[in-house]
């Protein structure tokens, strides 16, 4: 016989609010390549974009959002409005991001954008209790302690999106805190592998934005081939797993397939593999804790012919040191080496300094700065500021030739 339940429909639920902060991006326009795989799942209420206007008319063309922001005031002075579709409003303004970020109607905010600038709409998102589905590690970099805790608060979830992030999360799913020994992110290595300092003297931005495997923009790709990417990560897998600094290792793995392991204290170990695509992370993110098929292509084990792992020469690459060092002290020091980071880097891809004077120009504001264990989040923004300009002050100690 039978019974009622059996002749019901299965209930559908009601399609996720969704926000793409960052959506220009290359994590922004893989969230969009999900949400357009999954429309019964998703409504895309916004997007925002920093300066790149004209992309982000185009993205509200086709997905059309019910809101579009754009957060640089000058980029939105020199807008063409008659590019956005008739029902899409536009806003302008970082205040416009944290305004979207909060929004009744959005229930995920995903937090693609580059840099410390990401922090304010997440943080507004967090206070709202909204899920963030956080691919700005810097928001935790930066501002660790205080982010967690205004989520524990607010009740707002957090889900990580960086692939080796969310490769831990799942293999965690299901087990205790006392269960784990340890996690052991991966890192591609990026397109210097395997060379000495010596080789990475005279490396220009050319050479340093080659990646072997992934796509990204130009400050990550640069992260990556210092390993400051990598630091970076360490942080934020520190506070969004709440793990000791001990618990934490970092293997070379070229392939990128194998996206992080978990090892248990029983000496079991998980790990989680997929071909090197941002958009299966990004929607395990968005969907969880439902697994759905989507635009993400399978892994083909007939053409794996081998996996490959390294230890990483911290010796040439300091950037890794730097990490650990922050996730253990914690404090201000996040704040620090992030916006040493940032300015370093952007100096580099002007030629202003060399590829190795990242890490030693970020070691040194680093050791400058006048440390606190519980700074206020005004604190941090402020030491942000400080540490950007300490960077751009910083010059290496003995006489260098810049990259041509």
């Amino acid at each position: 016989m039978t019974g009622l339940a059996d002749t019901l429909p299965t209930s559908v639920p009601r399609p996720k609010g969704v926000a793409v902060l960052g959506s220009t991006g290359s994590i922004g326009t893989s969230t969009l390549d999900v949400l357009n795989a999954l429309p019964d799942r998703f409504h895309l209420i916004g997007l925002a974009a920093h300066t790149r206007w004209e992309q982000l008319a185009e993205q509200c063309r086709q997905h059309r959002p019910r809101y579009a922001v754009i957060t640089d005031p000058l980029a939105a002075k020199q807008a063409d409005l008659k590019c956005f579709p008739a029902g899409t409003e536009l806003l302008v303004g970082v205040d416009a991001a944290c305004k979207l970020a909060s929004m009744p109607e959005v229930d995920v905010v995903v937090s693609a954008v580059v840099g410390a600038a990401g922090l304010h709409a997440t943080w507004a998102a967090l206070e709202a209790g909204k899920t963030v589905a956080l691919a700005n590690k810097e928001t935790l970099v930066v501002g660790g302690s205080l982010v967690t805790e205004l989520a524990a608060k607010r009740g707002a979830a957090l889900l990580p999106v960086d692939s080796e992030h969310s490769a831990i999360f799942q293999a965690l799913t299901g087990h205790r805190a006392a269960d784990v020994a340890r996690v052991v992110l991966t890192a591609s290595g990026g397109p210097f592998r395997g060379r000495t300092a010596a080789d990475l003297e005279q490396v220009t931005p050319e050479q340093a934005l080659k990646h072997p495997t992934w796509t990204m923009g130009p400050k990550i790709t640069i992260d990556s081939a210092t390993l400051m990417n990598k630091a970076l990560e360490v942080i934020e897998a520190r506070w969004l797993f709440d793990l000791s600094p001990g618990q934490i290792d970092v293997i070379l793995h070229p392939e990128s397939i194998v996206h992080s392991f978990v090892e248990f204290v029983d000496g079991s170990v998980l790990a989680q593999l997929s071909p090197p695509d941002m958009r299966l992370p990004i929607q395990y993110a968005l969907t969880y804790p439902d697994r759905l098929p989507g635009p993400t292509k399978k892994l083909d084990w007939r053409g794996l012919n081998s996996l490959t792992f390294a230890t990483p020469d911290r010796e040439t690459f300091q950037a890794l040191d730097l990490g650990f060092e922050v996730a253990r002290r914690g404090g201000t020091c996040g704040a620090v080496l992030n916006a040493a980071n940032e300015m370093a880097v952007s100096q580099f891809l002007a030629r202003e300094i060399g590829f190795l004077d990242i890490a030693r120009g970020c070691r040194a504001v680093l050791d400058s700065h006048d440390y606190d264990p519980r700074p206020s989040l005004d604190q941090l923004l402020a030491l942000d500021r400080w540490a950007r300009q300490e960077m751009k002050r910083w010059t290496r100690p003995k006489t260098r030739s810049v990259c041509p």
